[in-house]
């Protein structure tokens, strides 16, 4: 399990870092975004991607399970994999993360949204319907690098709520990393670690 997530990191990093530097250039044109403006937008952003994350979570677990001995599982067990997987981790990912480097930069507007409470009638559905896509098709490979991308826009629009205005180029150095680890850990833990937790097979 060791060597695969070690695979799996260093397999996802280069399209993190380039979807972390299409986050920088995103606030960097954008930064005079109104607050209820980067608002809206994360919380497009954040919903759509945890249909993903439940979709690839879900998908992953269901196509190892299917693998074992005598394969199947119990359905409940794929919705709350599926679930925690990507509800858990895309708000550490999106939200908690981002929240950290605000706090480290002093931001002035920072402020820990968490989409599951705060939004709780638009995330949690959707994290429902991404199981259940993935029950009905599961999929691994496409949505993935959508996650990705997704994870990353919503968290610089979460941190551009922060920001309140234009930045120094030191701190747009900061966002870089910070994003950089909220999506690159959390996005693959999410999609592929997470789930086979769940699964004997992976242990072999």
């Amino acid at each position: 399990m060791i060597g695969q997530i070690v695979r799996e990191l260093k397999e996802h990093s280069p399209f993190t870092v380039f979807g972390a530097i299409t986050g920088v250039v995103i606030m960097a044109i954008f930064h005079n975004t109104p607050y209820r403006v980067s608002y809206a937008i994360f919380y497009t952003l954040h919903p759509i991607h945890v249909v993903l994350s439940a979709m690839v979570t879900a998908s992953m677990y269901d196509i190892h399970k299917r693998r074992e001995p005598g394969g199947g599982y119990k359905i409940w067990k794929l919705l709350i994999v599926g679930y925690v997987g990507a509800v858990g981790i895309a708000t550490l990912s999106d939200s908690v993360i981002p929240y950290l480097g605000e706090a480290l930069l002093g931001m002035p507007n920072r402020g820990l949204h968490i989409g599951f409470i705060e939004e709780w009638w638009l995330v949690n559905p959707l994290a429902i319907i991404g199981v259940a896509i993935a029950y009905f098709r599961p999929a691994t490979k496409f949505p993935h690098a959508g996650h990705v991308l997704l994870s990353t826009w919503a968290s610089i629009f979460h941190i551009m709520m922060a920001a309140g205005g234009p930045l120094g180029w030191l701190s747009y150095i900061a966002i870089f990393l910070f994003l950089f680890i909220a999506v690159w850990i959390p996005c693959c833990m999410s999609d592929i670690v997470f789930p086979l937790l769940f699964v004997r097979e992976a242990e072999k």
